[in-house]
């Protein structure tokens, strides 16, 4: 395969990720001046980068503060870690497959590596917002976390407060004063003069951040679902990424490729789709493509540009699969002429 793979397959040799979350929105406002940002980062995120090898698996920690409303927002997007968010003044719009809601000051926020999410609708507000993501080690949620080195809790506290954050499907939470002073602080130390300054507060921070929010799960009990973790979610996961992601669509997809990319074997990743689509993987590959190939019959794109976009091998196989599905030639489609 010739270009970049969706989310679950394995990070490319550069280190970064095809579907990992830029935040490109809120780095061009910080660019306009629109928007003040406080952060350290590895890799694309924005922000002042951390020192090579240090702090591994801490993808970002900062904050923003916006003093009016804003013309962006951060629109559905995922990030290669857990993403942990504490609004300390202002309101935002938060949206997860499940539901939207509106976080209030003090609100926290914790979502699962490659979990979909957004913030805005579409825009956001007047207000300060934090967070840290954190990378523990997996492209797939039936993967176990593996934490960096320098997460000092002990191994049995990992092992309790990954369980529950992998298995509660509860996002939005409300923070205890304890994990608000936490937050300030972390801020404080991306603040300091000078980044190297801030490594060993950042390190006890975090550490203090997983602590507080361990003990603020274990008061709360939420209430947990083994198929979050389950094969099936990661099947469901990436056969929703390639029907929202066009571009996808023209990778050269074996089942093999599929299957290993959910970290299943051939049989198995065939069961399950069909099981959550009815579909053989091919069959929901080739009706994902024509779909796309539908929308784009609406523009300027030739025929053979589109057929090649959408991942057809050729022209004349894309106009026979396309009157299979249609009833129509794709030239018909731009006469609205086709049996929908």
């Amino acid at each position: 395969m010739s270009r970049p793979v969706p989310i679950f397959r394995d990070p490319s040799s550069d280190g970064t990720y095809y579907e990992a979350d830029s935040c490109r929105p809120l780095a061009d406002a910080v660019a306009r001046g629109d928007v003040a940002l406080h952060a350290l980062k590895h890799g694309h995120y924005p922000g002042r980068a951390l020192p090579a090898g240090s702090l591994a698996g801490l993808k970002t920690a900062g904050f923003w503060d916006a003093e009016e409303t804003q013309s962006w927002g951060l629109d559905w997007h995922r990030n290669e870690g857990i993403e942990i968010t504490f609004v300390e003044s202002g309101a935002i719009s938060f949206a997860s497959d499940e539901k939207e809601q509106t976080l209030q000051p003090d609100s926290l926020t914790i979502t699962r590596p490659w979990q979909r999410h957004r913030l805005g609708n579409p825009n956001v507000g007047p207000g300060r917002l934090h967070w840290v993501i954190l990378d523990v080690g997996v492209r797939r949620p039936n993967q176990h976390w593996r934490w960096p080195d320098w997460i000092l809790l002990s191994r049995a506290d990992r092992d309790e407060l990954a369980a529950v954050l992998r298995q509660t499907g509860r996002l939005v939470w409300k923070a205890s004063s304890e994990i608000r002073h936490c937050f300030l602080a972390l801020a404080a130390a991306v603040q300091a003069a000078h980044v190297a300054s801030s490594l060993s507060a950042l390190t006890i921070r975090i550490n203090e951040l997983l602590l507080l929010l361990l003990e603020m799960l274990r008061r709360r009990r939420p209430q947990l679902d083994e198929a979050l973790t389950s094969s099936r979610a990661a099947v469901r996961l990436f056969l929703d990424d390639l029907a929202r992601h066009p571009e996808h669509l023209a990778l050269e997809w074996t089942v093999e490729q599929m299957a290993e990319s959910c970290g299943l074997g051939v049989t198995q990743f065939v069961h399950i789709t069909r099981q959550l689509t009815n579909l053989t993987p091919r069959h929901y590959l080739n009706q994902c493509r024509l779909r796309q190939a539908s929308d784009l019959l609406r523009g300027e794109m030739s025929i053979t540009e589109i057929a090649q976009q959408c991942g057809f091998t050729s022209s004349q196989y894309f106009a026979t699969a396309f009157r299979r599905e249609y009833g129509c030639a794709p030239t018909a489609r731009r006469g609205f002429t086709c049996m929908e």
